[in-house]
């Protein structure tokens, strides 16, 4: 039996976005060993059968002398464990584990990047120092042969083999996390006043200020709709609205903050359009289930988001930071019912053909083999 080790900065995460693939890969053979660091999830991790690690891992870097103490830990625990293939998932998991893991001598390595994020698309002088630090271990790694990177869009692949030079074949595209659509098929009633949802944690580079503004803009025409926030603050992202920037805004009555929720399918049943003003994504899985519940989407035209909204087929794209092109799209689809119905019924065939879970986990758990054949069994024995 081939021993598997996901690392992930959080279990709410591992849960939301890599359950569904570990619990295919212990169908698939594999032990599985899951390192994060432990809140609200440990229960539902242990009962599938899985055996779990807590770290004090921090998403931030602002704590650097804790992240030294988390790479000493990991080390340990790799040198341990001694797993055969390791999936790193999200930038600093990834940094961290490959690290960890080529110290040890892991023989495969799996490094999933969620998206380019903060530090590769932030101007702020922060994001830029980061970059430069993080970029020569990149380099490093993605151009060893037992190193495999998955990006979830080919923008974002097409970037980082640029600036790293990565041998093209350790990297490959699969499409986000995969949605399982059955979930999603609860019926919506007809609304006199129509609900537009935004969901993701509360940053301001997921577009929230003008999703707000745009809620004002209704508000001031008059414009009946309900402009609806769910998520919470992010205390570990520079990016993060504070809790007080929600309440206040929940007060001035343009839109309504309802906070985390776990069942995005009751979420998605309450709404007529989700939206998404992102300023950058990997592949977001919160579009992935609005398609999969039948919902009209409006993004920004971004990579990412590209891969699920299909302007004029799927939902419509606006431009980043532009809250009247925000506005009068979400006007027109407020406006045009039989259009919104067309473009939802169109996202849930798109999310049928090429997000189904079971497609998403099928393609992860061949680059599991595939990698570890370009491996000689003479190397796998070694470590046992």
């Amino acid at each position: 039996m081939k021993r598997i080790l996901y690392l992930v900065s959080e279990d709410w995460y591992f849960c939301s976005h890599r359950l569904p693939l570990a619990i295919a890969a212990q169908r698939a053979g594999y032990e599985v060993i899951v390192v994060t660091k432990v809140s609200k999830c440990e229960d539902v991790i242990r009962k599938s059968g899985f055996r779990l690690i807590p770290v004090d891992f921090r998403r931030s870097a602002d704590h650097p002398f804790k992240d030294l103490f988390l790479l000493l830990r990991l080390i340990r625990i790799y040198n341990k464990e001694k797993p055969d293939l390791c999936h790193h998932v999200a930038l600093k998991a990834v940094l961290m584990g490959s690290i960890a893991a080529y110290i040890t001598k892991t023989p495969v390595i799996i490094n999933a990047f969620t998206g380019l994020g903060y530090v590769f698309s932030s101007n702020q002088k922060k994001a830029g120092y980061i970059r430069k630090l993080i970029e020569p271990l990149l380099i490093f790694f993605t151009n060893r042969d037992n190193f495999w990177s998955i990006f979830q869009n080919g923008s974002d692949r097409q970037y980082f083999l640029e600036r790293t030079k990565a041998h093209n074949r350790n990297c490959v595209l699969i499409k986000g996390s995969g949605v399982n659509y059955r979930q999603f098929s609860l019926p919506s009633a007809d609304r006199d006043v129509p609900v537009v949802v935004l969901a993701s944690r509360m940053l301001k580079d997921k577009g929230v200020v003008e999703f707000v503004e745009t809620g004002r803009l209704f508000h001031k025409d008059k414009i009946k709709a309900r402009f609806v926030l769910v998520g919470d603050v992010d205390f570990e992202n520079p990016m993060s609205v504070k809790q007080h920037e929600l309440k206040a805004w929940q007060a001035e009555g343009a839109v309504e903050w309802w906070g985390y929720h776990d069942d995005m399918a009751k979420v998605f049943q309450k709404a007529d359009i989700v939206c998404l003003p992102s300023y950058h994504e990997g592949l977001p899985k919160v579009l992935l289930e609005a398609a999969a519940a039948g919902k009209p989407l409006v993004a920004t035209d971004i990579p990412g988001c590209r891969e699920i909204v299909k302007h004029e087929v799927t939902g419509l794209l606006v431009p980043v930071g532009d809250s009247t092109a925000l506005f009068n799209t979400i006007k027109r689809l407020i406006n045009d019912k039989e259009l919104r119905y067309k473009l939802g019924n169109a996202g849930l065939e798109l999310v049928k053909r090429e997000f189904d879970i079971n497609i998403i986990n099928s393609q992860t758990i061949d680059l599991y083999a595939k990698a570890l054949r370009s491996l000689t069994q003479e190397k796998l024995m070694k470590r046992r």
